[in-house]
């Protein structure tokens, strides 16, 4: 193919029309879905009658009215005028939504591709290769040397600690580099798109409130509807069992109204019509499946074990790369869930929020690195999954039948998640009694992994640009997130700031977000548990990439 023209390949892919040709969901009932229309079976492409397609064309245009009307009051009354950002935002998206369901999505597509490809596109492919990754590489540089170092300096730090912190970030890419399982088949304009959007997401969230009110709403939004699994939960325990916040309550309930609702949306065809979606945007701009874009794109609003029973249909046929990037992305981030228990630490929301949104493209760019895609998934450019159905008669009948099946495969998982968890932590107690048994024997009361982790983590602290009098007491926690969990982890936190030696503003910073994410040994129980029950033929693969993944979750 000459350089004039654009090439679609493992670098910067050309993504087809056939992504954003679907005209109407499909039901997860099919056993082979796709958004290329033509591809899908007989019954799923019936025409309807007049009468129900006007019936359905009334529906959506009242639906639109209804949503127009909410966001003008919306925006007119003094009581919501405030949100007025977050209620356009989330307005004029099911607006379009539903605009686009009458516009084809040529309309806009082709006259933007009129000015993209000739102006942009073709130019830039004509530029060798070489070239092209330089340039790239410079960009990012540049943008990373100026959010360091244009900014006025504050929280007690210098521009030495800055160094060092970017110093940080080139010596665990080298690290990722060179622990890569295939060197030559990394994806660099991935890893450079990845690191630069990280970059551009903090700018944005830190230093607008418009994103901060955005990110900060859609956090509450996910928050609010996984507690909603609380009154499910009461029935069956009582309102002050409730309150405790127990594991095995609370975060049960909510993964298993979480799922039987993501089947619900998957017989409804809401959650093809979401994938699709994601499939564009990030195979156009990072190269990755729509399957594992949707994971690691979902995974700060609703957790590590939530996020991969978006695509449950799809983690049977996910190549190892993609099974690798979705567990990094949820080890690298929070859910919407416990949001609000770390605010009630004292650790600032907005340091939260802007560290688990950064966290998506730092995921796919450090996975991408350390297992690069090698195979072609099944999920990039056109979701086209086998969803594995025996029959017609494993159809659910109608959405309320869809949301029960659902739980019941929401209890498995929860019930996997309770498995794994309570034997992890459990080896790990019994691991740090063999250890305290031997320490003895050297004279030391206390030898821990926690202790060893300590020390292990100090090069890392002190990369991450702390003051050299703290290192050793972040590192402390972040031995102690890794170990237990990052609820330990910031109970720690708020202790030492409560004490008569806190930590300095810089150090209390960088604590925060270093420690704002799931990758932790319970955890890891929780992402082999869920995504070997959705996945069994897949729970060897799982099983050995999931230290990896967890480690790369832990640096994102």
């Amino acid at each position: 193919m000459a350089e004039s023209t654009p090439t679609v390949g493992p670098e910067f892919p050309v993504v087809s029309d056939q992504i954003i040709t679907q005209k109407r969901p499909l039901i997860s009932g099919d056993k082979h879905f796709s958004t290329d229309v033509e591809n899908t079976t007989d019954e799923g492409s019936r025409k309807q009658s007049p009468f129900h397609r006007n019936i359905r064309v009334a529906l959506l245009l009242a639906t639109a009215a209804l949503i127009l009307g909410w966001w003008i009051s919306a925006t007119v009354l003094k009581a919501t005028r405030p949100r007025w950002v977050q209620q356009t935002v989330f307005a004029w998206m099911f607006l379009l939504i539903i605009a686009f369901r009458f516009i084809p999505n040529s309309a806009v597509t082709r006259p933007v591709a009129a000015v993209w490809v000739p102006v942009v596109q073709q130019p830039w492919y004509r530029i060798p290769r070489r070239l092209r990754l330089a340039i790239g590489w410079s960009c990012l540089i540049a943008f990373i040397l100026a959010s360091a170092f244009g900014f006025p300096l504050s929280y007690n730090s210098d521009y030495g600690h800055r160094a060092i912190s970017v110093l940080g970030l080139l010596v665990f890419q080298c690290g990722f580099y060179l622990s890569s399982t295939n060197r030559s088949e990394i994806c660099w304009p991935t890893v450079v798109t990845g690191l630069f959007i990280q970059q551009a997401v903090a700018l944005f969230v830190l230093k607008t409130s418009a994103g901060y009110s955005i990110f900060r709403y859609i956090a509450n939004l996910a928050e609010g509807f996984l507690t909603q699994a609380d009154v499910g939960a009461e029935f069956f325990f009582d309102a002050a069992t409730i309150a405790k916040n127990w594991f095995f309550v609370n975060t049960l309930a909510a993964i298993i109204f979480f799922i039987a609702t993501i089947q619900m949306l998957y017989y409804l065809g809401v959650m093809q019509w979401i994938i699709k979606g994601f499939a564009w945007f990030f195979f156009k701009l990072m190269n990755v499946s729509g399957a594992e874009a949707v994971v690691a794109a979902a995974s700060p609003w609703v957790g590590l074990g939530e996020s991969a029973c978006l695509v449950k249909p799809y983690v049977d046929t996910m190549t190892a790369s993609e099974l690798h990037l979705c567990m990094t992305s949820g080890f690298s981030t929070i859910s919407g869930a416990v949001l609000s228990a770390y605010i009630s630490f004292g650790v600032p929301p907005q340091n939260l929020i802007t560290s688990s949104v950064m966290s998506i493209p730092a995921s796919i760019a450090i996975s991408k690195m350390r297992v690069p895609e090698t195979e072609e998934p099944v999920t990039r450019g056109r979701v086209i999954v086998d969803r594995g159905e025996e029959s017609l008669e494993d159809r659910p009948v109608n959405a309320l039948h869809a949301f029960s099946r659902g739980g019941l495969f929401g209890l498995k998982v929860a019930g996997y998640i309770l498995t794994n968890v309570l034997i992890i932590l459990s080896l790990v107690s019994a691991f740090n009694a063999v250890l305290t048994w031997v320490g003895r024997g050297f004279g030391i009361d206390k030898l821990t992994l926690k202790l060893i982790l300590g020390y292990v983590a100090y090069p890392v602290t002190f990369l991450l640009g702390v003051p050299s009098p703290e290192i050793f007491t972040v590192a402390q926690l972040l031995a102690t997130k890794l170990i237990e969990n990052e609820f330990a982890a910031y109970t720690e936190l708020a202790a030492i700031q409560a004490s008569s030696n806190p930590l300095s503003s810089r150090a209390f910073t960088i604590a925060s977000y270093s420690l704002c994410g799931f990758a932790n040994l319970g955890s890891l129980g929780i992402q082999i548990g869920v995504l070997s029950a959705l996945a069994p033929s897949q729970a060897k693969v799982i099983a050995r990439m999931a230290t990896s993944a967890m480690i790369c979750g832990f640096i994102s």
